[in-house]
């Protein structure tokens, strides 16, 4: 069995692990986080790490000894800024590479999105200060986002002469199809206000003090509920998005979607917690 022991080394993205929970966080506090190759390869395999020890991908709450598998990714960024988009040397530098080479560059940021679009656990973003091109893709990619109110979000890649394509899928599933052209030909920075009324963030809190309370107060309800259940619910999702079939077919899958739940282990335990009036397995003691 995988274990939650070693977790992998890197310099740009600190990985803290509490219980079921982790908080990776950006290291590239000067550069206001930007996205070098090496902070994007270094979140890709975390990404990667964490989903192969989820709760989701793995189907039980501990590994073989006694630790929780993870329930929760938290993603923020070390200072002012949670992310002001693509490095500005990885930028000068695809002017000069071939077609060839820039479609690597692009495939390895559609591995960083898709990483974290995908990610089994549910994953909470604290966001401060600007989220700009890639950074806004990372904002778009996660389940629910807390921001300050002095948060910037923007599709700026207008503003060089390119489009957010890479990053276009995630932000167009979050936002949908009107709000996401609008945005990408504005190329204009939104604040917290009109981020919140589009969909692009959840939540907004006064200041980056008052950013933990909140995580707190969601990861416990998140705790909350069946593991399994959440990592199902995106696959559900997702099939809905890309469902081509018949209304019937629809609901056909439906059912057994439902009926494979609620014969699993944890709609067995779920149930029977109900009936038996005490906690499922998979909520921690100190979760009320």
């Amino acid at each position: 069995m995988i274990s939650m022991e070693q977790p992998p080394q890197t310099e740009l993205v600190s990985i803290e692990i509490n219980q079921a929970i982790c908080h990776l966080k950006l290291n590239r506090e000067t550069k206001f986080n930007a996205l070098n190759v090496q902070l994007i390869t270094e979140l890709c395999t975390l990404f990667d790490w964490t989903a192969e020890r989820s709760v989701g991908r793995q189907g039980d709450l501990h590994d073989s000894n006694g630790k929780p598998f993870l329930r929760i990714i938290v993603l923020s960024g070390a200072g002012r800024h949670f992310c002001a988009g693509a490095d500005i040397n990885m930028m000068r530098d695809a002017g000069a590479n071939t077609a060839e080479e820039n479609r690597w560059d692009s495939e390895r940021l559609d591995r960083l999105f898709n990483g974290l679009w995908a990610h089994p656990c549910f994953t909470i973003g604290a966001v401060q200060g600007v989220a700009l091109g890639g950074g806004a893709g990372l904002v778009a990619c996660l389940d629910h986002v807390i921001a300050t109110s002095n948060v910037k979000i923007a599709l700026s890649e207008g503003k060089l002469g390119i489009l957010p394509a890479v990053i276009g899928p995630y932000v167009y599933r979050r936002l949908g199809s009107a709000c996401f052209r609008r945005l990408a030909m504005q190329a204009s920075r939104i604040g917290a206000e009109e981020a919140l009324r589009t969909g692009f963030i959840e939540q907004v809190v006064d200041d980056t003090d008052a950013l933990p309370a909140a995580i707190d107060s969601l990861a416990k309800e998140v705790l909350s509920t069946g593991p399994c259940a959440v990592s199902l619910a995106k696959e559900l999702t997702l099939n809905f998005d890309r469902w081509t079939g018949s209304d019937d077919g629809l609901r056909d899958y439906t059912l057994d979607f439902t009926s494979k739940m609620r014969g699993s282990h944890e709609g067995q335990e779920g149930l029977s917690s109900f009936l038996e009036k005490r906690q499922p397995n998979w909520k921690p003691e100190e979760v009320e």
